[in-house]
């Protein structure tokens, strides 16, 4: 995975989790709730939502309004909510984007459902990263002196995964 796969079909799958909603409701929570991490339209929300819907990932029930349009109530299915699951349970890929949003919209979540699985959850990133690193520093190793701003390149990556370790160590340490 790159930081260009991040999705935010993760966060509104996450809030679905927790409780049925409408497509307004859901916007409102990603733009309080993660504000900062995300920042959708509410065009692109609905979007989204209705591949979801086509994924089979949730479903939707009209409600009939009484003196306001008719709504769609938004529900989770049994498949998107284990899609959520596992996207919950894997490390963020090593980059800083990546551990930026998906690192942190995954603890949001795990922090609602249990103290421990957001310290697991943690531990599980920063063990993903350190081996990154190491990947990245093996790498490095093999690239020439002469090609040097391949190997400053390489340099600030691997600082910059290492300064996201320290960030995520703060984090735990804030937690506990």
């Amino acid at each position: 995975m790159r930081a260009s796969d991040i999705s935010p079909e993760y966060p509104l799958l996450g809030f679905l989790a927790q409780s049925p909603a409408h497509g307004y409701e859901l916007h409102k929570r990603l733009d309080e709730d993660l504000t900062g991490i995300w920042n959708l339209s509410q065009s692109q929300v609905y979007n989204i939502l209705k591949r979801l819907e086509n994924q089979g990932d949730i479903n939707s029930e009209i409600k009939p309004g009484k003196s306001a349009p008719d709504k769609y109530l938004l529900s989770i299915t049994k498949i998107g909510a284990q899609r959520f699951r596992r996207w919950l349970d894997e490390p963020t890929p090593g980059s800083v984007r990546a551990v930026r949003v998906e690192f942190l919209t995954r603890l949001f979540f795990a922090r609602r459902m249990q103290k421990e699985y957001a310290l697991g959850l943690i531990k599980n990133q920063q063990r993903a990263l350190k081996k990154d690193i190491n990947r990245l520093q093996k790498d490095f190793n093999n690239i020439p002196q002469s090609l040097t701003l391949n190997r400053l390149s390489f340099q600030l990556r691997l600082r910059q995964l290492q300064s996201c370790i320290d960030w995520i160590e703060d984090i735990r340490n804030q937690l506990e």
